[in-house]
């Protein structure tokens, strides 16, 4: 993949992470015993549901550029964006196997996208 191509990419997994991180404080935000009415005016579920959305649109758009098997190992690395963002914006922890895992992540994303 070109570089524009893969940037972009990398954009789209980064909005999924984000968008994880929405879900989770949506989450958050629902009462113990949540009502309809408290999922429909769920402003983190409406902005991680509309988050998604768009990056759907860009993953489409991607893989009419890309071959799957080239832009589809990028989404691993979500697998170690996610738990970073947690632990920065959330303050959840972060262990040594997340990160050992996150590394072993991103030398197959390296191997599989060349």
């Amino acid at each position: 993949m070109n570089l524009p191509l893969s940037l972009a990419t990398l954009l789209c997994v980064l909005c999924i992470a984000i968008g994880q991180l929405l879900f989770k404080k949506a989450a958050m935000a629902l009462p113990a015993n949540p009502q309809i009415l408290d999922w429909v005016t769920n402003g983190w579920l409406f902005a991680s549901l509309a988050l998604y959305g768009l990056t759907t649109l860009g993953w489409v758009w991607i893989l009419r550029h890309a071959p799957l098997h080239l832009a589809y190992p990028f989404m691993g690395l979500a697998f170690l964006i996610v738990p970073l963002l947690a632990w920065l914006f959330l303050g959840e922890p972060i262990g040594w196997r997340t990160l050992a895992g996150g590394a072993l992540i991103l030398a197959g994303v390296a191997l599989a996208s060349r």
